[in-house]
């Protein structure tokens, strides 16, 4: 059982990649982050003597506090969000028990660069329909929550990365984007070591539904049409992105826990009829 105020592991991974994972802060000094140069999925690194500066943020949510050993950074950090109103706990046994227990784990190396306010930038083309919603939510679940994604015309991608410090995804000649038969949604699972296996059966569902390969997943064509759907009730990409993210996440929680439940017209119904 976890002690007071401590969210173990297992319960932790139960919640990164849904809406109601709480908000993951690291407060991992220099010297560990060196020695061990990867993050928890979704979470974000400070120094614990900044932790006081994220109140007036985190009023009304839920933190948990992300040491090397789950004890002296995390668990005063998390007393201090306490002291000012915020519900915080700190990870059991802090990253190295993560590690231990072999749960995913983001190379900060493949992390695109941050803007001033600490958010990482995107950019690709307009009018999304599968992988230009599919990587969003991946990296708005399991990288950054505060990511920044910016929606242009095709032919101005790339200046527009350049001007603005965005990291271009989704179209030729980039580096996240399709490789041989593999969308830019797979590319950024291995990338980002994401490959577990709700990801991958996602994965199979994203690239039959963008490839035009519905045989790859039967659940395929239904994200086809719920894309293709969303696409035309909304003209502002954004709020069809926020509308996508939980199209998303009902399909991540089906390939997390539901894929061996069918439904079926009650028994005692279908005598009626």
């Amino acid at each position: 059982m976890p002690a007071y105020q401590e969210i173990s592991v297992s319960q932790l991974s139960r919640l990164i990649g849904t809406p109601q994972c709480p908000v993951l802060i690291d407060v991992l000094i220099p010297e560990d982050i060196a020695d061990e140069p990867w993050m928890i999925p979704g979470s974000t690194f400070i120094a614990h003597a900044d932790v006081e500066t994220l109140v007036p943020s985190m009023q009304g949510k839920r933190a948990v506090m992300i040491c090397k050993k789950g004890k002296k950074l995390s668990q005063g950090s998390a007393a201090w969000l306490r002291h000012h109103g915020v519900e915080a706990e700190h990870l059991g046994g802090g990253s190295s028990a993560w590690f231990e227990e072999q749960m995913p784990h983001v190379p900060l190396a493949k992390l695109p660069p941050r803007d001033a306010p600490g958010r990482t930038v995107w950019v690709t083309r307009h009018r999304p329909k599968i992988d230009r919603f599919a990587c969003p939510w991946l990296i708005r679940r399991f990288v950054d929550p505060d990511a920044v994604f910016l929606f242009v015309a095709p032919a101005e991608v790339e200046d527009v990365a350049d001007r603005f410090n965005a990291t271009p995804f989704d179209v030729e000649g980039v580096h996240w984007s399709h490789r041989g038969d593999r969308c830019t949604f797979d590319v950024m699972l291995e990338e980002f070591r994401l490959t577990t296996e709700p990801l991958l059966r996602l994965a199979d569902i994203v690239r039959g539904a963008d490839t035009a390969r519905p045989e790859l997943a039967p659940e395929a064509a239904g994200l086809l049409a719920a894309s293709l759907g969303l696409s035309r009730m909304f003209d502002d990409d954004l709020a069809q992105l926020e509308a996508g993210m939980t199209l998303y996440d009902a399909f991540y929680r089906w390939a997390s826990d539901a894929t061996g439940e069918t439904h079926n017209w009650p028994q005692h119904m279908a005598k009626k009829a």
